[in-house]
């Protein structure tokens, strides 16, 4: 695999050539990835993988024409006849007046963050089957547990490098480490009850930072016992209390409302949202680039413009929409960082690594009030309306009763609107930073349970 510099000088290299066979702007991606996986199941070995590759992607502008082309065939043959493609189809595309590179005077400039995202240490195959099977076997021992649906570990390192005409170069190297368990509990005949699974997963940049194999599978053991014996929700309006690791979607359809292309296109819940209340005084959001790392650190954003912590949500308000050059062109304002770039076709928007801020009361708090609400461990389906904030999900969980866990339940529906959810949100101080988006437990207000 190339070094980082190694992949700049290669992204720089393309745009040159587009340059030189007629384009008036260009830029180019260049990113490659190695990885190794291992799975076992039942203590067996199952499946052992090794992959490497790399991709490079140019777009071009011929006036405001446009066009962009991808390849995994690195030769100097097949980079000169993609090179000629993209010129030739830029110079047929329809014209589009907000497209083009970011601007010239918001470049990166200088040195970019060193966010401690790649480490050395990685992992023969031997050592990835024994951490799998490792999790596996303590996720077995949970009481409870009657069949495994197998434990993985795996490890990768990437390398990006951007490149554009207009004056920006840069790249950098990041690595990963993953690894999970997923077993069923129940269905072991009288008594056991219907079949329940669940699952364990821990991703970090640096092994060292990995939770142990006993620790991941225990989780996954025991929330898979958890859930035996599951049975039928109530219905009607309640609280219900989100686990951080479903809550976390709730911060998916922020960002999603607020990226340049819903606004741009009218068609986000919160259109004209921008400077008003859009949760309960007191709730913070970041998005957070420069996290060391991070798992969606990153030292630059997709069209090569710095990226700084921001907060998107600030004592329940709306402070900026996620705008890439094209969208924020048609806004009449400025690009926000938040450029995400793929190797083929136009940027995009994306967050780095976003949270809500922890609150002040512990869990136990934040639930002992409740008479009778739902205790959300598990969400199904897609039923999100993105224009109207309509919101219908299925959903596995918990009773709450009199201010405590009581029985699981599974197969109900949790509905409202996305509004009114973000308004009536109370978070725990609980907070805890393992995904790329993070949030303490959250209850929300007056939601409608359907039970099955």
């Amino acid at each position: 695999m190339l070094t980082p510099d190694q992949a700049q000088e290669r992204a720089t290299d393309i745009v040159r050539r587009a340059r030189a066979a007629g384009a008036d702007a260009a830029d180019a991606v260049y990113a490659a990835n190695a990885s190794s996986e291992v799975s076992v199941r039942l203590g067996a070995l199952e499946d052992v993988g090794r992959s490497e590759g790399a991709d490079l992607g140019l777009r071009v502008f011929v006036g405001q024409r446009s066009a962009s082309v991808s390849t995994s065939d690195l030769s100097a043959e097949s980079v000169g006849v993609l090179v000629d493609r993209a010129v030739a189809m830029a110079r047929e595309a329809p014209e589009d007046r907000w497209a083009g590179l970011a601007p010239e005077s918001r470049l990166l400039h200088g040195a970019a963050p060193l966010l401690d995202l790649a480490d050395r240490d990685e992992p023969d195959p031997e050592a990835l089957r024994d951490a799998a099977a490792r999790a596996e076997a303590a996720a077995r021992a949970v009481a409870g547990v009657t069949n495994s649906e197998g434990a993985g570990a795996a490890w990768g390192r990437s390398v990006w490098a951007l490149a554009t005409s207009h004056g920006f170069a840069g790249a950098y190297e990041a690595t990963s480490h993953t690894l999970s368990a997923s077993v069923i509990a129940g269905g072991g005949g009288a008594g056991g009850g219907a079949m329940q699974r669940d699952h364990g997963f821990h991703a970090t940049r640096h092994r060292a930072h990995l939770d142990s194999p006993e620790a991941i599978g225990a989780l996954a053991g025991e929330r898979a016992a958890a859930r035996v014996g599951a049975g039928r929700a109530p219905s009607g309006a309640m609280p219900v209390v989100f686990d951080p690791r479903v809550g976390a979607s709730l911060l998916g359809h922020l960002s999603g409302a607020i990226s340049g292309s819903a606004v741009t296109r009218r068609t986000s819940f919160l259109l004209d949202s921008l400077g008003s209340a859009v949760f309960a005084p007191g709730i913070t959001v970041i998005d957070d680039p420069h996290r060391p790392h991070g798992l969606r650190s990153r030292p630059f954003d997709g069209e090569g413009l710095p990226v700084s912590p921001v907060a998107i949500v600030s004592d329940g308000m709306l402070e900026t929409w996620l705008l890439d050059s094209a969208s924020a062109r048609q806004l009449g304002l400025e690009p926000t960082g938040h450029a995400a770039r793929g190797i083929a076709g136009a940027p995009g928007v994306t967050t780095s690594n976003l949270y809500m801020e922890a609150g002040h009361v512990p869990v136990e708090t934040l639930i002992e009030d409740i008479v009778e609400g739902i205790y959300v461990t598990e969400l199904i389906g897609q039923g999100v309306n993105p224009v109207t904030g309509d919101y219908s999900r299925g959903a596995a969980g918990f009773l709450i009763e009199r201010g405590a866990l009581g029985r699981p339940l599974t197969e109900f529906t949790i509905a409202g609107n996305l509004r009114d959810m973000f308004r009536a949100l109370t978070p725990a101080n609980d907070l805890v930073f393992r995904h790329g988006v993070n949030v303490p437990t959250l209850r929300v207000e007056g939601m409608t349970v359907a039970g099955g």
